[in-house]
């Protein structure tokens, strides 16, 4: 691998981080200033690179990870859409268009079971192991037992709680340090979306 290659490389992997974790895609400036690159041309010509590589693609302008960005060498993984941001706290659109592929662990992952991953916000689920920026791996499902972290749709807004049913009522409960968040109950109508199997830390792509 020539020192190019290294570059783009190292390029790659910071536009990763960013695109995983703050779910956009960072400036030319800022690549340049990770790879010490100081003309935007030359990370442009770096972009190109990559799209050819097929690590990166662009639609309309926007550039997105491309379909090879997900492969990883020696294990065996499965192909998982990142969705976008969820709220712990104040229940937030879960978007349906993915802003990225992650590849995960079919450990985590288990074949026969179709999943999404969400990108954190928010407190309320804190004491659960689930901190702001974290990725929460979710397997889709419309039911579930009591006490499991649930993605939960709400008037078309999405959160993540622990799922409790009460007779006809269904409460979700925050799992959380600050003791501001309160529980939501809702009819036992409540659309689920799904079951947090894993939290995948922020700080394991850093």
């Amino acid at each position: 691998m020539n020192r190019t290659e290294q570059i783009d490389l190292q390029g790659f992997a910071f536009i990763r981080n960013q695109i995983i974790h703050l779910g956009v895609m960072p400036s030319l400036r800022e690549i340049g200033r990770q790879v010490g690159y100081a003309s935007p041309r030359s990370v442009q010509l770096m972009l190109g690179r990559l799209e050819r590589r097929g690590l990166l693609s662009r639609a309309s302008g926007t550039w997105r990870l491309g379909t090879r960005a997900s492969h990883v060498g020696g294990y065996q993984v499965v192909d998982v859409p990142l969705l976008g941001s969820i709220a712990c706290g104040v229940p937030s659109l879960a978007q349906q268009e993915p802003e990225a592929i992650i590849p995960v662990s079919t450990k985590l992952a288990r074949p026969g079971g179709r999943y999404f991953l969400l990108r954190a916000q928010g407190t309320s689920m804190n004491r659960a192991g689930i901190q702001p920026g974290d990725l929460v791996l979710v397997r889709q499902q419309h039911t579930a037992e009591a006490g499991d972290k649930v993605v939960a749709l709400i008037n078309d807004d999405a959160t993540i709680k622990r799922f409790h049913r009460d007779r006809d009522l269904v409460v979700l409960r925050p799992d959380s340090t600050d003791r501001s968040h309160q529980p939501i109950v809702a009819t036992d109508d409540l659309a689920i979306q799904g079951v947090v199997v894993a939290t995948l830390p922020a700080s394991i792509s850093e």
